[in-house]
């Protein structure tokens, strides 16, 4: 029970726990700064471990038992402000908690000046308010919120496999031993202290057994460390739920308690008690710890409610009920639509269950195996396709797998050795490829059992008889094939190949399709063979150019020799039109002459005459216009009118007279 010094006045020299107030002080003092020091340690050797080997195990380590450590520090002092407060009610000058605080000294405020006044007064003012809140609350919150943030920080689950221990890890594990076994004497010693003479004396016993359990699994962990498993770089990690969730309670109750309200004279309540830390006895009673916290908090005392009595004496028919009916339940099992299930009854596989709900026996006389139902799975028949590849934003660089250039290393494709030619010499060649494999297991009941007994690990054996199949099938194959003609083909002989052989072996397994994803040489060969590729492109070039300039000459001179032939035939025909026209011209002049006699021939006579002299300007007379007449004056013009401007002289007109 408490004491209140404003309301009795109790006889303090008769309590014990007042009597020894100033050494618990001193006790407590010592405890939380070698607490602190061994957080100041443990944050020196983390940062100097961090710069080297910031993924190391030995970072979480130190980072949980540094939170720890703190808590314990916090808890100390806690409890060194209720042994203050009682050594200051006694009447003894308490224990200083820093060591360069003056004890005692007075400071006449006439001597000071007035800034310096103004301080003191700012100072006095904190001061009151830092003791109202509560004096030890603030640094209570303030190193549980430090634990949480160590926690916080060593809380990852990617850490690496631990190398091998050495040396330093042997002497750390007999370092942290002797710190436990120390850690546990002070454990025991506050134990056997009675409630009487130090009733804080269990709260930090069970602060210490926090800190116990800690450390022993800290030595757990280095001890089976040995460079193979990963589970110790786990465990690690999931050592920092004790002193996280011991953290989070401390916070709680600082928190709380800055809103309680306390008077100078009544005894302080421990703020920093540890539910988690009580659950850590032998042997463990976690209801009984309960009732006894809810009887000293709230005044409830559950062994007085005959609810909770009777609850107490039903538990156990009540839990081999549950027990029973529960096991009855395994025989009731739920296929989900994805999967099928394979009904075991006493070890015999009596049935292929489909999506739904179905009833057997319980376990372990019935039992279920998973299969696939109707799911595809694509496989590459490298090891390397499950190497995880970060996320990127979708505005940011692409991965590394994106890259499909030839001289780039992809994680997704294996090398092959094939069939070469070197100088016409037989000899081999290196490509990387990626072979993708769509395949799902069979939708019938006996591909289902077959891929449940016949097949222990699908994925490994369909990439086991892949790579089998691809050394066989790249054997007889050259490069020039592969990246030509039998390209198409590849894929449908590899996958048929593949099939073949997990029917042979009846594994359930059924191929949809065989990608060839890409083929090219390795990628330290990328360049030679771009630079093969490069003369072969251009060998190819020049044979196109010439054979297109061939092509052209060819064509030219076809051109000629076809213009040449079509000008004579034109020619030709242009001759025998003349020569048809010239015929037919004196066919009809014949024709008229017979008609006409020798009027047709002076017609034509005059025709031909009057073109001829059709520019000249003439008088003709012509004495045969009748041949038995005497002459005849012809008066007709010939000539068309002339200008009189364009009138050439007289001498160069002429007149035919013929007598």
């Amino acid at each position: 029970m408490r004491v209140d010094l404003d309301t009795e006045a109790a006889d303090l020299d008769g309590l014990p726990r007042f009597q020894r107030a100033r050494v618990h002080a001193r006790q407590l003092m010592l405890l939380m700064y070698l607490a602190l020091a061994g957080v100041a340690l443990l944050a020196v050797m983390q940062g100097l471990i961090g710069l080297f080997s910031p993924d190391s195990h030995w970072l979480v380590l130190l980072a949980v038992n540094g939170a720890m450590l703190l808590l314990l520090a916090g808890a100390a002092q806690s409890a060194w402000r209720v042994a203050s407060w009682r050594a200051t009610a006694m009447g003894q000058v308490p224990v200083p908690l820093m060591f360069w605080r003056a004890a005692g000294e007075t400071v006449e405020p006439e001597s000071l000046s007035r800034f310096d006044r103004w301080c003191r007064q700012v100072g006095d003012a904190c001061r009151r308010q830092w003791h109202r809140l509560g004096a030890e609350t603030p640094w209570l919150v303030g190193l549980a919120g430090l634990a949480l943030l160590l926690v916080r920080g060593a809380w990852r689950f990617d850490l690496p496999t631990p190398a091998v221990a050495g040396q330093v890890t042997w002497v750390a594990i007999g370092l942290l031993a002797v710190v436990a076994f120390s850690l546990v004497v002070l454990e025991r010693h506050l134990m056997a202290e009675s409630e009487a003479t130090w009733p804080e004396a269990e709260a930090l016993a069970a602060t210490l057994r926090l800190v116990i359990a800690v450390q022993v699994l800290t030595i757990a962990c280095l001890v089976c460390v040995d460079g193979e498993r990963l589970w110790p770089a786990r465990l690690a990690v999931l050592i920092g739920v004790l002193p996280g969730l011991a953290a989070l309670e401390m916070l709680m109750r600082a928190v709380l308690a800055m809103f309680r309200p306390s008077r100078p004279g009544e005894e302080p309540a421990l703020v920093a008690r540890s539910l988690a830390g009580d659950f850590l006895q032998w042997p463990p009673r976690p209801l009984a710890v309960l009732q006894d916290e809810l009887h000293q908090r709230l005044g409830i005392d559950l062994r007085q409610v005959w609810a909770f009595a009777f609850m107490r004496r039903a538990f156990l028919p009540v839990a081999a009920l549950v027990a029973l009916v529960g096991w009855l339940l395994t025989g009731i099992v739920e296929v989900p639509t994805n999967n099928r299930g394979v009904y075991e009854r006493f070890g015999n596989p009596v049935a292929v269950y489909p999506p739904g709900l179905h009833a057997g026996l319980p376990w372990p006389f019935g039992k279920v195996l998973w299969v696939d139902n109707s799911i595809i799975h694509e496989l590459a028949t490298t090891t390397a396709e499950g190497v995880s590849e970060p996320l990127v934003a979708a505005d940011g660089a692409p991965p590394a797998t994106a890259n499909r250039l030839w001289d780039a290393t992809h994680l997704s494709e294996n090398s092959q050795v094939i069939a070469g030619a070197d100088g016409g010499r037989q000899g081999f060649q290196i490509v990387n490829m990626d072979v993708r494999f769509i395949y799902r297991i069979g939708l019938s009941d006996a591909a289902a059992l077959a891929a449940a007994y016949h097949t222990a690990d699908v994925e490994q054996l369909l990439r086991s008889v892949a790579n089998r199949v691809l050394v066989h099938d790249f054997a007889v194959r050259s490069l020039d094939g592969l990246l030509g003609a039998e390209r198409a083909a590849l894929g449908r002989d590899i996958g048929q190949a593949v099939q073949a052989d997990l029917d042979r072996m009846d594994t359930g397994v059924e191929l949809l399709a065989t990608s060839v994803e890409a083929i090219h040489p390795p990628a330290g060969a990328a360049n030679a063979y771009h630079a093969v590729q490069a003369a072969q492109i251009t060998a190819q070039a020049l044979v196109a150019r010439d054979r297109g300039q061939a092509a052209q000459k060819l064509d030219e001179a076809r051109q000629g020799a076809t213009t040449l032939t079509d000008k004579a035939t034109a020619e030709a025909h242009e001759t025998q039109t003349s020569a048809d026209t010239a015929a037919l011209r004196f066919d009809a002049e014949h024709t008229a002459w017979l008609h006409a006699g020798q009027a047709f021939i002076l017609e034509q006579y005059l025709q031909r005459l009057t073109q001829g002299m059709a520019h000249a300007s003439s008088l003709i007379i012509d004495h045969r216009l009748a041949a038995n007449q005497a002459p005849t004056l012809d008066l007709r013009s010939y000539a068309a009118p002339i200008d009189p401007s364009q009138q050439k002289p007289a001498s160069g007109r002429t007149q035919e007279r013929n007598p």
